[in-house]
């Protein structure tokens, strides 16, 4: 059975940064992109940034430059550091992993991020 556990989620000020991880069980990264996701109250799911076997990855533009998506293969974690976090960061985080031929795809439950200002 397959499990993503996110943690790391919390309130922080305006400017300020969190590390959020995804510990998945019951598979194996090989060929599965990862990513993170996050929907604020009232709005759409958005993808965040994905990361793939091959260290390929990809960002929304209203994260570049702050925020940085890496894993550990060992550990089958993949991480989430967001720096200088504004309020419009404010979201649950969902962590996403999907096998590269889009058959299987599976969601964490999500850990809750504040920014006050």
């Amino acid at each position: 059975q397959v499990q993503l556990v996110e943690s790391g989620g919390g309130l922080v000020q305006a400017g300020g940064s969190l590390q959020l991880s995804c510990a998945a069980s019951g598979i194996t990264f090989s060929f599965y992109f990862m990513g993170w996701y996050r929907q604020a109250p009232g709005k759409q799911r958005e993808l965040v940034t994905t990361t793939n076997w091959s260290g390929l990855t990809t960002y929304a533009d209203s994260v570049k430059g702050r925020f940085t998506i890496s894993r550990d293969s060992a550990k089958n974690t993949v991480y989430l550091q967001m720096s200088s976090l504004k309020p419009e960061d404010t979201a649950v985080y969902l962590c996403n992993v999907r096998k590269y031929d889009g058959s299987t795809t599976y969601w964490g439950h999500g850990t809750a991020v504040t920014v006050s200002t």
